[in-house]
């Protein structure tokens, strides 16, 4: 077999692989199901969803949001989101006065109103920074919603409800994290009265 054949079949076999994670994550209909309605919930009841996480993750907070402030398929209002990580004056000043630990908390200490929807993603479900923020949003009201992998870790112990992507292979939880929210956001705008 040549190099640009093996090279071939092993992007098939990567393709391959994710379709599986996926396949095997659809066991994850009934949280994602609860999610929807809980996000659906608090718009009705004038909420807003704060979205945060660390790396890719963070950039998925700001996809969502975009998704919610923008649309994802159909013309409709404005809905409320905010991403956490997207002040990076904010982010930076906090993490050197302070410690990057505090940088979620410390913003969650002051914007969250209760019932509010706290969208924390981790694939690696052990974030200090998301399980502060989590603390500190229940502190306020909110209502904690985990986007997560590698078994919750102990970030699942501080969520009301998670999604646990089953893999360990934080590319792999990213690729399904994407399929999962995307989801989200189309039947949340689909949905919503």
């Amino acid at each position: 077999m040549t190099y640009e054949a093996q090279l071939v079949e092993e992007i098939k076999n990567d393709f391959l692989s994710s379709s599986e994670l996926i396949k095997q994550s659809s066991n994850l209909s009934i949280q994602i199901h609860h999610v929807i309605k809980k996000i659906i919930s608090a718009l009705e009841c004038g909420n807003k969803i704060v979205l945060f996480g660390n790396g890719g993750s963070a950039t998925d907070a700001q996809h969502i949001a975009t998704e919610f402030l923008g649309r994802f398929k159909i013309e409709r209002t404005s809905l409320p989101a905010i991403s956490l990580v997207d002040n990076t004056s904010l982010i930076t000043a906090l993490s050197n006065d302070y410690s990057s630990d505090i940088i979620f908390s410390r913003q969650c200490s002051s914007m969250l109103s209760p019932n509010d929807i706290v969208f924390a993603i981790s694939t690696s479900g052990n974030s200090e920074n998301v399980r502060l923020g989590l603390i500190e949003s229940k502190k306020q009201g909110a209502i904690c919603i985990g986007l997560l992998g590698n078994n919750g870790g102990i970030i699942k112990d501080h969520t009301d409800l998670s999604i646990i992507v089953p893999s360990t292979d934080t590319a792999k939880i990213q690729e399904v994290h994407r399929v999962i929210y995307h989801i989200i956001c189309e039947k949340v705008e689909k949905l919503l009265k």
